[in-house]
């Protein structure tokens, strides 16, 4: 569209894939670019409802489904950038876009003859002979005009208006006051006797955040859960106690970034829009489009669940206290927990203690070696660098990538290093999705947040940094190897309880002995990790500590309390309804809290998991079955890494996909590899 070649957001770029030339793109772009896209995009959307012609799949929910791709490629480009790399430019663009883009959406769901058209085809699907695909896409449309409020009348439209615009604003000034307050929460330590526990590393990075501040000695940043890796390094018992301390009062501190007010705005707005459009609250809205049937049905998993966890969190406590020495303040169970593992990594004194591990795993090895080298096996794929290609951020690394006959699929962007800018945590993301359709390929993004290592040496993960590499690029695969026509059905654009599955099975690549031998290699000497050291790993590994549990729980039975509240009964402290919540749900305790307590917890108050937060340990039982699965054909194969691409990666909700996973084992998921995994197998029995 010649509109658009002006502009440096929308116009074609002329670079593989269409990757967005981002030397070209400023701050100062985006919002002349929306003024283009959105009401070209509403502009197509009319002349689908006026079209005079019966409605049809293609002149409907196809047409639809082509339509706004500027804007499409507008948000691929801006919303990862806010989120990588923000700044108060960047920021303000966000708030105002929340509400553009929520009146932009609200204006095409409540529009009466668009709607009109959608339920025509949706009554008439299956005389229509639709496809799979399109059925699906057809109830989807119908299903997200009604939920949006295009069945309401008028007063209930207008309310729904009001309520959307309203949290748009909300959940992003949430996310923006989070990432402020952690960084305003970094710890300050002004004699380096102070950081002892931590890696050269991590000192060097430490004494560089606080030069950037203008600070002497040295500053450590907070990371986004409660648990910090910092504290479980720290040898000294009052600085963990600071840097925990600063980890749970987060956005709670009664300054300009407390988020307590709008927390309990949230939930009141989230509670009226699921009355206005009948459903009790804000979990039944929300799970009602889930694999899980109810929202019982989830809080009757986290019960069973939290029953065995707490148990076994006693036991474990207690082994601590006696390893430790001595009592444990929550500040101390981080440190003792990681001493504990360490001593569990044997004597051996060629192997070490599994706190050795990490100087095996020097970040370019285990991507090449391991990360990029497992989907190699499994699934064909291979990764060529292209430093000719530039990402958003001088950081950001870019790879083409192929298929086991040498074709071009995608491009995989990877983001690693923390910075002041980049909110905290790792995730996926998308510039571009696959589909037929539109014939586009993808271009994901993995963000992680690693310390960055001095010039001239390699970054180390640590044993959790290194699962969570391999679980981000679960997610890219899934988006990699997307194989749809539509692309609202593409890659990880499936129910937010089945999106962290195939990212969850990606994970038991880590430490497999097909995997693990390739990238474990000395970063200084190049020397292969021992095997003592490599078996200690994997059985540190095998089963999820109680205290990792007990705080998933906690977080998750946190977010469906707050969202199985009716607009009758919403509390006015939020720090005394989280307190109630868990205590109701049984997993309260002074010694382990919640991943994330609600000032801080940005999955639900930010992001897209209100009343999902589940979605990991629902999505964990279908992982744990086909880890098995795997395990049962001969692991790294490419037989079987074919068959779950076919079964579940390529077809993204093109297919109901629990259905897919079932008809993949020849029989429907079981808890029981999910709670041997979690060490909860004897507790539930």
């Amino acid at each position: 569209m010649s509109e658009f070649a002006a502009s440096p957001v929308l116009a074609d770029s002329g670079l593989p894939y269409d990757l967005p030339d981002f030397a070209r793109i400023s701050d100062d772009d985006f919002l002349p670019a929306y003024d283009l896209a959105l009401p070209a995009h509403l502009a197509e959307v009319a002349a689908i409802a006026e079209n005079p012609e019966p409605p049809t799949f293609a002149n409907t929910i196809g047409a639809l489904e082509a339509s706004g791709r500027p804007l499409a490629r507008a948000n691929g480009i801006f919303f990862n950038l806010e989120g990588a790399d923000s700044n108060p430019q960047r920021s303000q663009i966000a708030q105002e876009l929340a509400v553009r883009l929520t009146e932009h959406r609200n204006a095409i769901a409540m529009n009466p003859a668009l709607f009109a058209r959608i339920a025509d085809v949706y009554r008439r699907s299956e005389a229509l002979g639709l496809s799979e695909p399109q059925r699906r896409l057809t109830e989807r449309k119908y299903r997200d005009a009604v939920r949006a409020g295009a069945g309401l009348d008028d007063a209930g439209q207008a309310e729904m208006r009001r309520i959307a615009a309203r949290l748009a604003t909300l959940t992003t000034e949430f996310s923006q006051k989070l990432l402020d307050d952690t960084n305003a929460s970094a710890v300050h330590l002004p004699d380096e006797a102070q950081t002892a526990g931590l890696s050269t590393g991590e000192i060097a990075a430490a004494r560089r955040a606080a030069a950037e501040k203008g600070l002497d000695g040295y500053l450590v940043a907070l990371e986004l859960p409660t648990s910090q890796s910092s504290v479980a390094k720290l040898t000294s018992p009052q600085v963990r106690d600071r840097v925990f301390q600063a980890s749970v009062d987060r956005c709670a501190r009664g300054n300009e970034n407390d988020t307590r007010a709008m927390i309990l705005e949230i939930v009141e707005l989230r509670a009226r829009r699921a009355q206005l459009l009948g459903y009790a609250n804000h979990a039944e809205f929300v799970i009602a489009e889930e694999t899980a049937p109810d929202p019982a049905a989830v809080a009757d998993l986290l019960r069973e669940l939290g029953a065995a966890a707490r148990a076994a969190g006693e036991r474990e406590l207690a082994r601590l206290r006696e390893h430790h020495g001595g009592p444990l303040g929550p500040a101390d169970v981080t440190f003792a927990l990681a001493a504990w593992q360490r001593a569990q990594g044997g004597t051996d004194p060629e192997a070490g203690g599994i706190d050795e591990f990490e100087q095996y795993c020097e970040l370019d090895a285990v991507l090449h070696d391991g990360v990029f080298a497992a989907a190699g096996e499994l699934y064909g794929l291979s990764f060529t660098e292209r430093p000719d290609l530039h990402g958003y951020h001088p950081d950001v690394r870019i790879w083409e990538v192929f298929d086991a006959d040498g074709n071009g699929i995608g491009l995989f962007l990877g983001d690693f290093y923390a910075r002041a800018s980049k909110r905290g945590g790792a995730w996926m993301n998308t510039v571009v999705d696959q589909s037929g359709q539109l014939g586009t390929r993808p271009i994901v993004v993995n963000v992680l947040n690693l310390t960055k290592p001095e010039p001239g040496r390699g970054c180390l993960l640590s044993l959790d940094q290194l699962v969570t590499a391999f679980h981000e690029f679960g997610h890219a695969v899934h988006g990699l190897l997307s194989a749809v026509e539509f692309v609202s059905q593409s890659g990880t654009s499936v129910p937010r309880d089945f999106v962290e599955f195939p990212s969850q099975v990606n994970e038991m690549w880590a430490l497999h002995p097909d995997v693990v031998t390739r990238y474990a290699r000395h970063a200084e000497t190049g020397e292969p990790a021992p095997a003592a050291l490599l078996e200690a790993v994997r059985a540190a590994g095998d089963v999820e500590s109680a205290h990792s549990t007990v705080e998933y729980l906690a977080a998750a039975a946190l977010d469906l309390a707050w969202h199985r509240l009716s607009v009758d009964d919403l509390p006015d402290d939020v720090l005394a309804f989280e307190a109630r919540a868990l205590a109701d749900a049984g997993l309260a305790s002074d010694l382990i809290p919640p991943r994330y307590r609600s000032s801080y917890f940005n999955h639900i108050f930010g992001g897209g998991y209100s009343s999902a937060y589940y979605s990991y340990i629902w999505s964990e039982i279908l992982d744990a079955e086909t880890e098995q699965w795997f395990l049962k054909g001969g692991g790294l194969q490419r037989v079987l890494g074919r068959a779950f691409a076919d079964a579940v990666l390529s077809r993204g909700d093109s297919a109901d996909p629990v259905a897919a996973h079932a008809a993949m084992l020849g029989r429907p998921a079981t808890i029981d590899p999910l709670l041997r995994r979690r060490g909860l197998a004897a507790a539930t029995e």
